[in-house]
């Protein structure tokens, strides 16, 4: 958006609302998930960076909740979007607990390199959802940046045996990725980039680099759905479409974003409302028989009250806001 089309600070700051979510197992160090949910002429959108992101970062969420409450989205190619599971880094006896979650999933992300863990608990988890899928399921990691080249590596190797569809940012840097990648050529592993393109100053540099395979791409830390397929047009990779632990009104965002991509060959992470134990719609976006679909939503009254954040959040929020619209 524009200085000239974006919306004044005290329009979207009067419809606000902010909810506290719990979630069924901690996830990303926290057990409840804070939202911001906002009301444009196009309908409601979500503003949710993570609470430690500095203002610079989050002015590009809020871009993006912008451009879905007050734009019209890019037409839509598909009405609904074949999702993933998402296991968090749980011991391996709650994996059959976790997936039973997402009805008719066919694809499994499994959290990896977990603080405080170790190769041997991260072994455990993909052994578990292996026997849990079956031959047929897919199987991709996520080590959120936590290995360096030869811990990845070593980490491939480990869990090899369990067919991998991809590792997901393995190592933090897009040197080390592009190395990694060298090194796990033969081994027909691809690698994909995710904090390597969202939260990247050029995200088009890890194509560049020859350091991924394939990326993925988030609606609300991109900048929105148009900023979004600008990035997977200028990198020519094939693209994931995933989510940051968004309700279910930004994950129909991201909905929007994958309904928009002129290819779609990877099952996407937008499946999470099932890390939730509630939500502020009365049908959430969770996977049923394998899919979501692709449309806007609008959160009920009833839960937006029910979850709403204490006095002391909702101002924190407001003012994070403030600090982010500031920089549009």
């Amino acid at each position: 958006m524009t200085a000239e089309t974006t919306p004044s600070l005290s329009d979207v700051l009067a419809t606000v609302r902010v909810v506290s979510l719990p979630l069924h197992t901690r996830f990303r160090g926290v057990e409840h998930r804070e939202a911001a949910l906002i009301e444009g002429p196009e309908g409601w959108a979500e503003f949710s960076p993570f609470v430690e992101y500095e203002p610079a970062e989050a002015s590009t969420w809020l871009a993006a909740a912008l451009d879905f409450a007050w734009r019209p989205q890019p037409p839509a190619l598909r009405t609904e979007i074949p999702v993933n599971a998402t296991m968090p880094a749980v011991p391996a006896d709650i994996v059959p607990e976790v997936l039973a979650r997402y009805d008719g999933c066919r694809t499994v992300k499994v959290k990896v390199a977990e603080a405080g863990q170790t190769l041997a608990d991260d072994h455990a988890r993909v052994r578990a959802v292996r026997e849990a899928m079956g031959p047929a399921g897919r199987i991709r990691i996520d080590a959120n940046g936590g290995w360096n080249v030869d811990e990845a590596e070593h980490a491939a190797h480990a869990l090899a045996e369990f067919d991998l569809e991809y590792l997901e940012q393995p190592c933090a840097s897009v040197d080390e990725l592009a190395e990694l990648r060298a090194r796990l050529r033969r081994w027909d592993l691809p690698i994909a980039a995710d904090e390597s393109v969202r939260k990247a100053q050029d995200p088009i540099a890890v194509a560049r680099a020859g350091a991924a395979d394939l990326i993925v791409v988030k609606a609300q830390p991109l900048g929105g759905v148009r900023r979004a397929l600008e990035i997977v047009a200028e990198t020519g990779l094939p693209a994931v479409v995933s989510s940051a632990l968004d309700t279910s009104i930004g994950l129909s965002q991201g909905a929007a974003l994958a309904a928009a991509l002129p290819e779609l060959a990877f099952d996407c992470g937008l499946g999470t409302a099932s890390l939730y134990a509630a939500d502020v719609v009365r049908e959430p976006l969770v996977a049923r028989g394998g899919v979501i679909p692709v449309g806007r939503l609008t959160p009920d009254d009833e839960l937006l009250r029910a979850h709403t954040a204490s006095a002391e959040r909702t101002q924190w929020w407001h003012a994070r806001i403030a600090q982010a619209h500031a920089l549009l």
